[in-house]
């Protein structure tokens, strides 16, 4: 019995030790990719110096890792997004989609195009962004996202192979290599196919819930389209963006000037 309670536990503390971990690399990477990417490089929801800019830049890429977005790259295909929301134009609408592996593929077409600069985006969706041509260009090479997914391989192979861990979860691997692209999918698809809206946008925008806790408030997709340039995405008294308390406090203490600080 003491061997069966042992094990049991044992395998109790593998599973938390693992979620600990998986959970640390989603939370982290998406909190910059909706503080950075979205709602600073698309949005510029804030202002701050040049000095934390880069920080922050360099935080992106250090936790998206082997997924790092370019935000050039981004914040056009986010303006883009806002002003053709479920159009045919629109780069990564559900709606024109069998599944959201189709859509997936197509996004990153559009989004390599915008790396390599082989296509000039429309006037209104240009400048006002933040660049970094040296991250830029480590950040998309295949060596560092190959050195970021060996060291995902490596962290599990510690759990599997040292400490024993059941090698199940060595499935998960696959969504630490596409971090970023997987919040942009979850996002993108859920929040313009399933929930409830608070607002008439003209598009197919929702408010999903009740995984948008997962989301870091990205989920609020209604209210966002409605007032893309808040950055509290909660409108009702029951909607929370996590994400907005955290930019009051850098605001409070000078890192960021919000736009509008009691949005």
């Amino acid at each position: 019995m003491s061997v069966y309670l042992f094990v049991l536990q044992s395998n109790k503390l593998s599973i938390v030790v693992i979620l600990i971990f998986f959970f640390a690399h989603w939370f982290l990477s998406l909190f910059f990719q909706t503080f950075f990417l979205h709602r600073y490089a698309s949005h510029k929801m804030f202002t701050t110096n040049k000095f934390w800019e880069k920080t922050f830049y360099f935080m992106t890429f250090f936790f998206q890792g082997s997924s790092f977005l370019n935000p050039r790259a981004y914040a056009i295909m986010h303006r883009m997004h806002h002003a053709y929301s479920d159009t045919e134009k629109d780069p990564h609408s559900p709606h024109f989609f069998k599944d959201v592996f189709s859509m997936m593929n197509k996004t990153r077409e559009i989004y390599n195009d915008y790396v390599k600069r082989l296509q000039e985006p429309e006037a209104q969706f240009k400048g006002n962004y933040p660049e970094w041509a040296w991250l830029d260009k480590v950040g998309d090479s295949m060596i560092t996202r190959s050195i970021f997914g060996l060291l995902y391989v490596a962290v599990y192979s510690y759990f599997v192979f040292a400490l024993g861990y059941s090698a199940w979860f060595f499935l998960l691997l696959p969504i630490h290599f596409l971090m970023g692209p997987v919040h942009g999918a979850v996002v993108n698809w859920c929040g313009h196919k399933y929930g409830y809206s608070n607002f008439e946008n003209n598009d197919h925008s929702k408010n999903t819930s009740p995984i948008e806790f997962l989301m870091l408030g990205e989920l609020f997709q209604n209210n966002h389209h409605k007032y893309p340039n808040s950055p509290n995405f909660a409108k009702r008294w029951f909607e929370f963006d996590p994400v907005y308390p955290v930019m009051k406090l850098m605001h409070w203490v000078n890192i960021i000037k919000l736009r509008k600080a009691t949005a």
